[in-house]
């Protein structure tokens, strides 16, 4: 490779200002012209322009992407990613709107989903959060449960294993524990992050970017990375084609409809209807599907 010609891993995003991590050493990085379209996890040629500065040149291809959108603008998340964890705590109460948008995005981007339930010490709010938690392990996603307080040990016994020659990310509403959690896995993620804020020039505001941490101590290929807290989970990218994939419980009955262009809304002899009514789709799972499917219609960028 050509002197001042480098790849390297996106670690941090904030605005148009990039962080890169080349073989340990880290480039505060910009792309040619006005793009945005850089994502934490992506792999990047770079061409250093100083010590510690860098011109993204080109994105490597993306294995997976993961992003939110509203109706006007779409929100990078993450690039590369193998598995999404979606955090949830007994206490303070978890919005079910979102995990079951952020189950569709990973089945539509092709990311493994798994839930972990934190705070399991609280125990008065514990079965009521299993019991909401239900629909989603009977669907065949994984629910580990910890407490990255009261018992470490074991939250990091529990998670260790499965992070291992992964790519993941961390998503949830404020209040979840993710930075706990984040903390037992990555133990100088306090400095990292002070590291990263100092490179982008973003102060305080520590928790507002997304930020990659490699766990090189559980195997190759190894990363977690911490996004901030967020209430919605926009998909507005999702076609109808692309919706209906993404739920994974109506895969055994596509094809199965009357119509070939059936919407599964309110047509005759549907098959995920006719599911529904037996139960064997839930009722909260149906109605989001048409809510997602109402927001795709209204895609404006």
């Amino acid at each position: 490779m050509s002197e001042g010609k480098l790849t390297g891993i996106i670690i941090a995003a904030h605005g148009r200002h990039y962080l890169a991590d080349v073989d340990g050493a880290k480039l505060q990085c910009v792309t040619r012209g006005k793009k945005t379209n850089v994502a934490v996890g992506d792999i990047v040629h770079l061409t250093r322009t100083s010590n510690d500065q860098a011109v993204i040149d080109r994105i490597e291809e993306r294995k997976t992407l993961l992003y939110r959108s509203d109706q006007y603008k779409s929100k990078l998340l993450a690039a590369n990613l193998t598995q999404l964890f979606i955090v949830v705590a007994t206490e303070p109460g978890f919005a079910d709107d979102l995990i079951s948008r952020s189950l569709v995005a990973a089945d539509a981007a092709g990311i493994e989903a798994r839930i972990i339930l934190n705070k399991t010490d609280v125990t008065a709010s514990l079965e009521r959060a299993r019991e909401r938690l239900l629909p989603y392990s009977s669907m065949g996603y994984p629910v580990d449960e910890v407490s990255a307080r009261a018992e470490p040990e074991h939250a990091v016994a529990t998670l260790a294993p499965l992070l291992a020659g992964q790519s993941s990310i961390l998503i949830g509403q404020s209040g979840m524990g993710k930075s706990s959690l984040i903390n037992l896995l990555v133990p100088d993620a306090d400095i990292a992050v002070r590291e990263i804020s100092a490179a982008l020039d973003t102060g305080k505001h520590t928790t507002t970017f997304t930020r990659l941490y490699k766990l090189d101590e559980l195997g190759a290929h190894s990363s977690i990375i911490d996004s901030p807290g967020f209430q919605e989970f926009g998909l507005y990218h999702l076609s109808e084609g692309m919706l209906e994939r993404a739920f994974r419980e109506f895969q055994p009955y596509l094809g199965g409809c009357k119509f070939y262009n059936c919407r599964h809304l309110i047509e005759p002899q549907c098959a995920i209807l006719q599911a529904l009514s037996e139960g064997k789709i839930a009722k909260m799972r149906h109605t989001l599907y048409g809510q997602l499917l109402h927001e795709s219609a209204q895609t404006l960028y």
